[in-house]
């Protein structure tokens, strides 16, 4: 794939996958464009003022459950990685609705509007946690795999093709249980007497 002649958008770009994902596109790959999609409107200005600001970087707000928004992002994209999600498993675990909207719904939302919008590749990105999942963070993933594989007959003899990356805890991502692990590792036990 010749990335000077690619548009990729990435869900979830101010997330600590997206925001590694766009330093190295940036540093490597040299896309024509790079566009961030993000719900937050702070972490776009904290990662624009933190030196992603790019002339090829293009900031763009939206959810991934409003399919409308994403049909306007992906205009003109030719590859999506998709790494938006709700992925702290308690917060998943308290608020159902809202991880089933977000990690379900959202990606049938990225399918949909991919298809609508001829985008040629989208990567969904997954966890280790859809694997036999024990959590609903984890189901909704593995849901969400299952859609993502199945798009491909959905965009029938479109050029469009969609996969899936599983991968495991990432150390220094936000939520991750291996600093928190580490930690407590190294504390001090109490003294006992």
């Amino acid at each position: 794939m010749n990335w000077s002649e690619q548009v990729v958008l990435v869900t979830g770009g101010t997330g600590s996958f997206g925001k590694k994902f766009i330093e190295i596109m940036l540093r490597q790959y040299h896309a024509k464009k790079l566009v961030i999609f993000s719900r937050d409107e702070l972490k776009q200005h904290d990662m624009r003022a933190s030196g992603f600001d790019h002339s090829s970087l293009r900031y763009f707000i939206g959810d991934v459950r409003d399919q409308a928004r994403l049909e306007r992002a992906l205009t003109g994209v030719t590859v999506v990685i998709h790494a938006a999600a709700l992925k702290q498993v308690p917060a998943c675990e308290y608020n159902p609705f809202e991880a089933i909207q977000t990690n379900i719904i959202g990606g049938r939302n990225v399918i949909d509007a991919a298809i609508n919008q001829g985008v040629r590749r989208i990567l969904a990105l997954s966890s280790d946690k859809a694997v036999n999942p024990i959590n609903l963070y984890g189901a909704t993933k593995l849901c969400a795999e299952k859609m993502f594989v199945q798009a491909n007959a959905y965009a029938g003899a479109q050029d469009t093709r969609f996969s899936c990356a599983r991968y495991g805890n990432v150390v220094g991502s936000r939520g991750s249980v291996i600093p928190s692990s580490a930690r407590k590792a190294r504390s001090p036990s109490p003294i006992r007497a």
